[in-house]
């Protein structure tokens, strides 16, 4: 049986608390990933009180059938805040990739073996509009990195994971998914690893 490298396999854990949109950042990456033709799979997880507790969903990318939804050991992270960066950091595959947000998380990386992007996302989608969209921020950084889907390929999903209601926010979700994929391919020391872990 193919491992995970050989059946272009991605597995990605994106981790925060309720209220940060993490769920539906899931979920937009799933759909982005549908668009271009892989086989995908969203498994949502989340505490007692959905704004405020803890929230995680699971996202694998595969060029072939996906056995199941299920990660025990992701290749790639991207967390909230602080508490699911203390969950999750351990269980991140060595060489594997941590995109997180600098904005709310103040400790150290503790891992030195995997590859560390550090996105002042509260602060970016502000500048982009409003500070709701750090998940779009945090999702473009994602992208950008791993390549698993491609910016137009997100920013057409949005309008069919968005609820009608909340169409007015396509512009800023647009723009936040750009600024983010900016931030994840900048070299600039600001937005490396470095960041937070001196």
């Amino acid at each position: 049986m193919a491992n995970r490298e050989e059946r272009g396999e991605e597995q990605v854990i994106i981790a925060g608390f309720g209220g940060q949109g993490i769920l539906f950042a899931g979920r937009l990456l799933t759909y982005a990933a549908m668009r271009e033709g892989k086989q995908v799979t969203w498994f949502p997880s989340y505490g007692g009180a959905m704004r405020g507790g803890t929230a995680n969903c699971s996202v694998i990318i595969s060029s072939e059938e996906i056995g199941s939804p299920l990660i025990s050991h992701p290749n790639a992270l991207v967390v909230m805040n602080t508490p699911s960066l203390d969950k999750f950091e351990s269980v991140v595959q060595k060489n594997g990739c941590i995109v997180w947000n600098s904005s709310l998380i103040n400790r150290r990386l503790s891992r030195i073996d995997i590859k560390a992007i550090g996105v002042p996302a509260n602060e970016i989608a502000k500048k982009s509009g409003g500070e709701q969209a750090a998940n779009m921020v945090m999702l473009g950084a994602y992208v950008a990195q791993s390549n698993v889907v491609s910016l137009s390929s997100l920013q057409r999903s949005l309008k069919e994971v968005l609820r009608e209601s909340r169409y007015h926010l396509l512009p800023v979700d647009k723009k936040a998914l750009e600024e983010g994929t900016r931030c994840g391919l900048s070299s600039l020391p600001k937005y490396s690893s470095d960041e937070g872990n001196k």
